[in-house]
């Protein structure tokens, strides 16, 4: 058969004579429910990791300040330590008083200092160094702590930085 402009007209979907159109469409509707409950689940899903990614951003939103403080928590330590022997007891108390308030204001927004216990923690420590061990010393032992580390909440917002004992 041809068209108007002389072309192939397409023809009409044959139906198969042996198929149900009932069972047909019953099977059609089947399938689009099914479809329906996936859509209805994976917008639960994007609800709940939406909610989830929302507290962690409430939650985790000030550590980046948090992280641009401590080089000041920093200077502030070792000028006070610096002005411990030199006699002038008004600016080295300014700073002591300038170093809690620093501190107590970080901690209000979660951040803590990082416990150095005497063995070492790589996923909360550096280790910049190691020395051999000594008498009486474990091998993997902090010797010193070389920069104070500190957790944001539950995770590391500054590793501490070590030198650690090694083994021989």
């Amino acid at each position: 058969m041809t068209d108007e402009t002389g072309g192939e007209a397409p023809e009409a979907p044959e139906q198969d004579e042996g198929v149900d159109p009932v069972k047909s469409l019953e099977n059609r509707v089947a399938e689009l429910e099914k479809e329906l409950q996936y859509s209805a689940a994976e917008m639960v899903n994007v609800r709940q990791r939406a909610a989830k990614e929302r507290s962690e951003a409430m939650r985790y939103g000030g550590m980046s300040m948090a992280l641009r403080m401590l080089p000041l928590v920093d200077s502030l330590e070792k000028a006070l330590a610096a002005s411990d022997g030199e006699g002038s007891e008004a600016l080295g108390e300014g700073v002591r008083l300038t170093l809690e308030g620093a501190r107590a204001a970080l901690e209000a927004e979660g951040v803590s200092q990082i416990d150095v216990e005497s063995s070492f923690d790589p996923t909360k420590m550096e280790a910049i160094a190691t020395v051999p061990v000594s008498e009486g010393t474990v091998a993997g032992s902090v010797i010193e702590v070389v920069e104070v580390g500190y957790m944001y909440h539950d995770r590391v917002l500054r590793a501490a930085r070590v030198i650690v004992a090694e083994g021989e």
